[in-house]
């Protein structure tokens, strides 16, 4: 998210790869695919050794818009197939056509996984009426300043992974006087604190940096 720059991004993927990561989220909304598609080309590893994940925006919702946007992103990102594809936003119109779409790319292997991104009870209790399968993950804005514990819980008793985005939330967390007294009690970083603390608490997630530096410190 928001890196454009395509030689920054490839060099981050790399180093995040050597520092251990193994999931590289993207989406269409990013505009960064296609740096993504060669990023992984310049790995050169095993397809099974990296999971990619992207989202659907809401501009392409729609069954045959979905369709289409989704081989669009498979040449760009150079793949036969991504791990996981989530719906980026839910938007009222194409509800359940889009969904319907996602399990007809699942069914002929473009995908492995689907799921959702920022999806509330009402929307995922929505899509149950109708799906053939649900949401294997759902992708929310989590952090120690907005927990979701409500939301978590209902993924969970649903069988649906929630995954974190922006888990180091905005840049004052960082200053927070908490975060900041544990962090010095364990010689270790803010950022490190907040990702522990989301390791503990059982939450996937996806934390961002172009920093060399940063990326293994949150690896760490």
């Amino acid at each position: 998210y928001k890196m454009t720059e395509e030689r920054e991004l490839i060099d981050s993927v790399k180093v995040a790869y050597d520092a251990g990561y193994r999931l590289f989220d993207t989406a269409q909304m990013y505009g960064n695919e296609a740096a993504v598609g060669k990023a992984i080309k310049e790995l050169s590893v095993p397809r099974n050794e990296i999971f990619v994940t992207t989202k659907v925006a809401e501009a392409n919702q729609g069954y045959d818009k979905v369709i289409a946007s989704v081989e669009e992103s498979l040449k760009k990102l150079q793949l036969d197939y991504v791990d996981l594809l989530l719906v980026h936003w839910p938007i009222h119109q194409h509800f359940f056509e889009t969904w319907k779409a996602f399990e007809a790319l699942k069914e002929q292997g473009l995908t492995k996984s689907i799921g959702t991104s920022n999806y509330g009870m009402v929307h995922l209790e929505y899509l149950a009426t109708k799906a053939n399968e649900m949401p294997v993950l759902n992708q929310l804005e989590v952090h120690p300043y907005l927990s979701q514990e409500a939301m978590i819980n209902f993924d969970r008793k649903n069988h649906i992974v929630t995954q974190a985005w922006a888990p180091l939330g905005r840049g004052r967390i960082f200053e927070d006087p908490a975060i900041l007294k544990i962090a010095k009690h364990h010689g270790k970083s803010a950022a490190q604190i907040i990702l522990r603390w989301h390791l503990q608490r059982g939450d996937s997630f996806i934390p961002k940096s172009v920093h060399p530096e940063r990326i293994k410190q949150n690896a760490d």
